[in-house]
């Protein structure tokens, strides 16, 4: 690995950090910087927001009434670099209060950009709740669905 491309993963990384560190602190308006003017973001419930100013908006709101004092925890499982300038993150996460779940219920894929500035920022986000049992059942009944990686 190239310093090059270990700086800009760990930038991608520092992005994602700045993710939970905003939602730590319920803050929407920090939450929001981390994605680009015009960023998509799908919820796991399936509500599309398009732009920062959306993204915002909704976390603000999220953050006083359902999101209230939770935390977000994330654990990255891939980056990959589709070019120099643009990364895929996927990863797991939830929110929550109290004590950190130690199964994350929701898979994510996150797509970063470097702007004009040289700063990474999220351009899109898909967050999908995980069916676990659905997904047993479906690997019992038809085993080639298994991911390589688990097999």
């Amino acid at each position: 690995m190239t310093a090059t491309h270990r700086d800009d993963r760990q930038a991608v990384i520092d992005v994602i950090a700045t993710l939970v560190d905003a939602w730590r602190r319920n803050d929407a308006d920090a939450y929001g910087a981390a994605f680009t003017e015009d960023a998509t973001y799908v919820t796991f419930v399936g509500t599309y927001y398009r732009g920062r100013t959306d993204i915002v908006d909704s976390h603000r709101t999220l953050f006083a009434k359902y999101l209230k004092h939770t935390q977000l925890a994330d654990e990255i499982l891939d980056i990959r670099f589709l070019c120099p300038d643009t990364a895929v993150v996927t990863g797991r996460g939830d929110s929550y209060k109290g004590t950190r779940p130690t199964k994350l219920t929701k898979v994510q894929t996150y797509t970063l950009v470097r702007e004009t500035t040289g700063d990474w920022r999220v351009a899109a986000f898909q967050n999908t709740k995980r069916k676990p049992l659905m997904e047993a059942i479906s690997f019992k009944t038809a085993p080639d669905l298994i991911p390589a990686a688990q097999r």
